[in-house]
């Protein structure tokens, strides 16, 4: 009967005992920080896998379009709905997204449509015009499933109808 009690003899108890020491060994804030960057690979997973299905693209390709085509959206909207736009979108990308050269570069909204925007996004990619179009529609359709129905009439209010056509979904 003592030896129920001693935790030593219990199954498993070494591991228990590693376990509690790692933990004992990291600081509050490390552990706050290693479960924020988990979910926040977590989160941009659940943005980069669907874009990268829907298409077609591998995860490297799929990053880069994804920061070209907001790039060039967020440039199209005010800086006070792109930042409200940000807020919802994983924090890796929109990391990513403040890297971009051309993202400060003027001031917003800068007026430019539809085939400004592909060609944008073409020109990024290396992407030749008729590849464009499929990409930035992808990317926008992954996009829209991040961010709240009320966010994206927001956004969709702030375009003009040619790139407008290119966010909302097709039927």
């Amino acid at each position: 009967m003592a030896e129920d009690r001693d935790p030593q003899r219990r199954s498993g108890a070494p591991q228990d005992e590693e376990h509690a020491e790692e933990r004992r060994e990291l600081s509050i804030e490390e552990r706050r920080a290693r479960r924020s960057a988990m979910r926040a690979s977590q989160t941009y997973a659940r943005f980069i896998d669907p874009l990268c299905d829907r298409g077609g693209m591998s995860p490297s390709v799929a990053q880069q379009a994804a920061v070209s085509v907001l790039c060039g959206l967020e440039q199209r909207i005010q800086a006070e709905e792109s930042l409200d736009l940000e807020a919802q979108l994983p924090r890796k990308l929109t990391e990513l997204l403040h890297r971009c050269e051309r993202h400060d570069a003027e001031p917003r909204p800068s007026k430019f449509g539809r085939d400004e925007l592909l060609k944008l996004v073409g020109e990024d990619l290396a992407l030749n015009p008729d590849a464009v179009e499929p990409v930035v529609r992808a990317v926008m359709d992954a996009v829209r499933h991040q961010i709240s129905e009320g966010e994206a009439e927001d956004v969709s209010a702030q375009l003009p109808a040619d790139i407008r056509h290119l966010w909302l979904p097709t039927m």
